[in-house]
Order: structure tokens, then C-alpha cells, then sequence
């Protein structure tokens, strides 16, 4: 235990505001971290198997896709052990785990989500130069920087976050710990906790969202310079998901971490994080497989081979006896 901290464990007061419904919110959390990770796990299996997914999009989704899962295994797994729990805790090196994770995936999705950004616009905008600027090694390239920025951000704020005073109330008024609510806690000196928060909202933040804004900008504008409606409908097809899928994340994020936090409720205040933290990984699948006839058409082939193959082995069986 670190000897700068009498804090041994914290309290989650996250969902305490309705005893009575622990076993409903249990069931609906299960719910949704099954189907997240489902949805996401068949993206990661489709991708991997499907030949006409061997594209640069479609490895940037597997990637995104393995990291909602990380993601919401970071949190939802405790949470839901919690719903049984009079007194919802975590330990003082679990909390610093799950909030080294936590920073590690938010940051990672933010650069991969301008990385994805980019390959749509080389797409649309440079479709000749595409196999030359979207190549194998660049494609490795964005998504080994897209993991090595939130893991260099991550151990940063895990390794400052270590180094904080507790010394009590050990109670977080939510249902997962991150860096905010432990600069809350701290009876130390926080500037330089607070002054690498603000750098690191600014890098890992603030610069993938204006690029992928700017990316889209350009993006639209050359779809708006096409002369065919069949020819707009279809370009703006191949990055329709992604979009949807960058305004969930950054709206959530931005509603989550950039508004005032006086004059909401605590309910208000879990109900914005879930909408961040836990729907979002779970509609990104969705998103993709409603709005994309590849990946619609892999999902399918993936789903019909496991039932042809049921029905042959269940055929063995019957047949053997």
C-alpha cells in the first residue's frame, strides 16, 4: 500500500440513491455488457474471417471493437458484483487499475476515431492515392500510435494519481473511479495533476476531435461537389457508421466531461456516464452493422456457418445414436 494514503479502499455512491432497485439494474447492466460484448466480439471474428473485410476501414473497426470490450470490462464487471453489495467498494490499487484502463481505451479510441477519420477522407477525397496512403505499414502505424498515446496518457495520470494524499472521505459519488473524483479526494497540492489534465484534454482530446471535425468538413464538401445523386449516396455510404459513430462518442464525452458539475443530481450525473461509458460501446456494433451491407453480409455468412454446423453435429449425434 502506498504510505502516502490512510485511504485503503473506496465507497461507490453510484445507483445507493435506490436500494430497491439493485436486482433491476443488475439485470439491465448484464443486459447490455453481454450484448456489448457480443456485438463487438462477432466485429472482431468477421472482420478477422471475411475476405471482402480486409479493407483498411474494417481493421480500424476489429481495433475499435477490441477496445469497447476492454473498455467496458474495465467497469461494468464491477458494478454489477457491487449491485450485491451493501457497501459498494473498490480497492485503492483496484481504483488506480481500473482508472489506468479506463484512461488507456478513452485515449486510444480518441486518436483511432481521427484515424478512421482520415482513411475516410484519403478514401473520398484521394481515391487513386489510397493504397499508397492508406498502405499495411500506415494503417499498423495509426493504430500502434492510437494505443501508445492512450498508454503514454494513461501512465502519466496513473503514476500522478499515485502520488496524491488521501486521507479521507474515501466515498466517490459515482460508479467507477477516474482521475476528477480522486483530485476530489486529495487533502495534497493538485496542480500538476490538474495542470497534465488539462494538457492531456487539450492532445488527446481536444486535437483528434477538431481533426476528425476538419477531416469531415472536407469530406462533405467534396461529396457536395458530385455531380450524380447516385454518386453523393454512395460516397456518403462508406462513411455514414463512422460519423455516427464519432458524434456518439464525442457528444456523449463532451456532455460528460465538459459540463458544469454544480446543479445536477447524482442521478443525472451516473445517468450522462452511462450514456459514455457503458451505451456507447454497445451501439458502436450496432451502428456498423445496421448502416454497412458488408459488414451486414459477413455478420450473416458468420451466423448461417455456425448454424450449418450446429445442424450437422446435432445430424452426427442423432444418426450415432
Amino acid at each position: 500500500m502506498n504510505n502516502q494514503t490512510d485511504v485503503t479502499e473506496f465507497i461507490f455512491l453510484g445507483f445507493s440513491n435506490h436500494p430497491n432497485l439493485q436486482g433491476l439494474f443488475f439485470l439491465i447492466f448484464l443486459v447490455i455488457y453481454l450484448t456489448t460484448l457480443l456485438g463487438n466480439t462477432l466485429i472482431i471474428i468477421s472482420t478477422g474471417i471475411s475476405s471482402a473485410l480486409h479493407t483498411p476501414m474494417y481493421y480500424f473497426l476489429s481495433n475499435l471493437s477490441f477496445l469497447d470490450v476492454c473498455y467496458t470490462s474495465t467497469t461494468i464487471p464491477v458494478m454489477l458484483m457491487n449491485f450485491f453489495r451493501e457497501k459498494k467498494t473498490i480497492s485503492y490499487d483496484g481504483c488506480l487499475s481500473q482508472v489506468f484502463f479506463l484512461v488507456t481505451c478513452a485515449g486510444a479510441e480518441c486518436v483511432l476515431l481521427a484515424a478512421m477519420a482520415y482513411d475516410r477522407y484519403v478514401a473520398i477525397c484521394h481515391p487513386l492515392q489510397y493504397p499508397v496512403l492508406m498502405s499495411v505499414k500506415v494503417c499498423v502505424f495509426l493504430v500502434t500510435g492510437s494505443w501508445l498515446c492512450g498508454l503514454v496518457n494513461s501512465v502519466t495520470h496513473t503514476v500522478l494519481a499515485a502520488t496524491l494524499t488521501l486521507c479521507g472521505p474515501n466515498q466517490i459519488s459515482h460508479f467507477l473511479c477516474d482521475i476528477p473524483f480522486l483530485l476530489k479526494l486529495s487533502c495534497s497540492d493538485t496542480s500538476l495533476n490538474e495542470f497534465v489534465l488539462h494538457v492531456a484534454s487539450a492532445t488527446i482530446g481536444l486535437s483528434p476531435s477538431l481533426f476528425t471535425a476538419v477531416s469531415y468538413i472536407l469530406i462533405i464538401s467534396a461529396i457536395l461537389r458530385i455531380p450524380s445523386a447516385q454518386g453523393r449516396s454512395k460516397a456518403f455510404s462508406t462513411c455514414a457508421s463512422h460519423l455516427t459513430v464519432v458524434v456518439v462518442f464525442y457528444g456523449t464525452a463532451n456532455f460528460n466531461y465538459d459540463r458544469p458539475r454544480e446543479g445536477y443530481s447524482l442521478d443525472m450525473d451516473i445517468l450522462v456516464s452511462v450514456l459514455f461509458c457503458v451505451m456507447t460501446p454497445m451501439l458502436n456494433p450496432i451502428i456498423y452493422s445496421l448502416r454497412n451491407k458488408e459488414v451486414k453480409c459477413a455478420l450473416r455468412k458468420l451466423v448461417g456457418g455456425y448454424v450449418f454446423l450446429g445442424n450437422i453435429l446435432s445430424r452426427g449425434q442423432l444418426s450415432s445414436n
